[in-house]
């Protein structure tokens, strides 16, 4: 997906109920609304080779969702609220990630 596009995406998903959508290239592959990291698993589970290249929408990344992301192979996240420690992950993976907001890192699943 062109980076524009990926900024349309992540409004429409702002804007959703859901907590996280997995993409590959246009067709969305994985959406959920339950919370915390369930969702990542839900979508590592119920796939039996996680797509290379995927571009995922997540509401709050802590390093734990950072190293799921990586086990899902994702190779971009966008999200309103990230970690720093999510960030060095992420970054040691070549994940391309764009928080709105980066706090030193996540107390719990609503990203306070």
């Amino acid at each position: 997906m062109g980076v524009l596009m990926d900024t349309h995406k992540y409004n429409d998903f702002l804007v959703s109920g859901d907590t996280l959508w997995v993409y590959g290239g246009n067709e969305l592959l994985f959406g959920s609304t339950r919370a915390g990291l369930l969702p990542l698993l839900d979508y590592i589970n119920r796939s039996d080779t996680c797509s290379a290249g995927t571009t995922v929408f997540d509401r709050v990344v802590g390093n734990a969702a950072a190293l799921l992301l990586i086990r899902a192979n994702c190779s971009e996240v966008f999200s309103p609220l990230g970690s720093k420690l999510a960030a060095s992950t992420l970054d040691s993976y070549a994940v391309e990630y764009h928080f709105t907001e980066v706090v030193p890192y996540i107390r719990d699943h609503d990203g306070a």
